[in-house]
């Protein structure tokens, strides 16, 4: 379906609006307040609100029996200073779109106008703005609210945005798509003491080095292999710039990324054992704990093939995925519990990267992103 070029400009000013006032993960009721006015416009069933997070969801119901497909997008900034002085730069210090979901709003609303002009003959549509993406925990909030628990999704799909890739490119792929991935942070407490008499405390250096090692040697960077895990140090900290103390304490902080659940889990067992080793060899206090933890992405091959129907069907560049990508998607939870697919839509080759200061949504790919949307709901629901 072909926008009208004025409900395009719209939607290009709003996009601009949200690239302006950004708001990062648990903190984005500005922007869903804003999408909740004007989705209002659009004549939705309904609009509801979540209750314990700034998700909401936009219904569009044919009241006849039908499949439920739910199409998302996210509502979070970064805090990332911006670099860049376009017009719609950011007006919060600290804060800015920088992975572009102010952009798969808009895209998402761009399918509301579509929906309203053609609404669904059977089953019906739920547009799904998720907040707290960045964070990996917007997913679960929304899949506690009661209204999405009464939806009970046949179908669930999701785009991103991929710097990188020729403009209009459809990137899809079967089964795992992104990566599981967990934040490891691992916390060791010995004894502090005199530099000159190490030996009357427990200094956790040695610790910290076995660590570092027998992580490295676990990690397994091939990406072209289904063994595939990369543990990557982010942080070490060993105790102060003092120099007459020997260190008391440390703490270390790692990713770990795996292409399945079950290989996470694996792998999170044997972390868990062998810090028990290192606690009884060295004496120390040891805790550990996950943060920021992202489900690896499950494509199922009957919702990719809608993707790939509608890609063909506009005679957008196709390209198929080999290897899923490395990072972590939020989206990934909802395919542990629905069947859906994620695919990614190329921003542009020479485009800054993802989370970069300087990146800007490319606002062509606009009208693009709805239009296989708006495809992928007429194979299944429309006109």
């Amino acid at each position: 379906m072909k926008l009208k070029p004025e409900t395009l400009e719209d939607l290009i000013s709003f996009r601009k609006s949200l690239h302006a006032n950004p708001e990062v993960s648990g903190d984005e009721s500005s922007t869903a307040a804003s999408l909740a006015t004007h989705l209002q416009n659009l004549k939705p069933t309904h609009i509801l609100r979540g209750r314990d997070c700034h998700g909401l969801i936009a219904v569009f119901d044919s009241g006849n029996p039908g499949k439920t497909i739910v199409f998302r997008a996210e509502l979070d900034a970064l805090p990332i200073t911006e670099t860049s002085d376009f017009q719609h730069k950011s007006l919060v210090e600290g804060v800015s779109h920088k992975c572009g979901h102010d952009g798969h709003s808009t895209i998402l609303l761009g399918l509301a106008h579509c929906l309203m002009e053609h609404p669904p003959e059977k089953g019906k549509v739920v547009l799904l703005f998720q907040p707290a993406e960045e964070t990996g925990e917007g997913a679960a909030a929304m899949l506690k609210e009661s209204f999405f628990q009464e939806l009970k999704p046949d179908l669930i799909f999701g785009l991103h945005n991929l710097p990188g890739y020729p403009m209009h490119q459809l990137l899809i792929k079967d089964g795992a798509f992104t990566a599981s991935v967990s934040s490891l942070v691992i916390k060791l407490k010995g004894k502090t003491a005199h530099a000159a008499e190490p030996e009357n405390g427990i200094n956790p250096a040695q610790a910290v080095a076995e660590i570092l090692l027998q992580m490295q040697l676990w990690s397994d960077n091939r990406p072209e292999e289904d063994e595939f895990q990369l543990i990557t140090p982010v942080h070490v900290e060993l105790g102060s710039i003092a120099y007459g103390v020997s260190a008391g304490a440390a703490e270390l902080r790692f990713t770990l990324r795996t292409w399945t659940q079950s290989q996470m889990q694996g792998l999170q067992d044997q972390i868990k054992e062998f810090l028990k080793r290192i606690k009884d060899a060295h004496q120390l206090g040891v805790d550990f704990y996950y943060t920021e933890e992202f489900k690896a992405t499950h494509n199922l091959p009957e919702a990719v093939n809608s993707i790939r129907l509608a890609g063909m069907q506009l005679g957008l560049n196709l390209k198929e995925r080999e290897q899923p990508f490395k990072w972590g998607e939020d989206f990934g939870l909802f395919t542990q519990h629905f069947k859906g697919a994620f695919f990614g839509l190329g921003a542009g080759e020479n485009q800054p990267a993802l989370h970069h200061p300087d990146y800007d949504f490319p606002d062509e790919i606009i009208p693009t992103g709805i239009s296989i949307f708006y495809e992928i709901y007429r194979q299944h629901l429309g006109p």
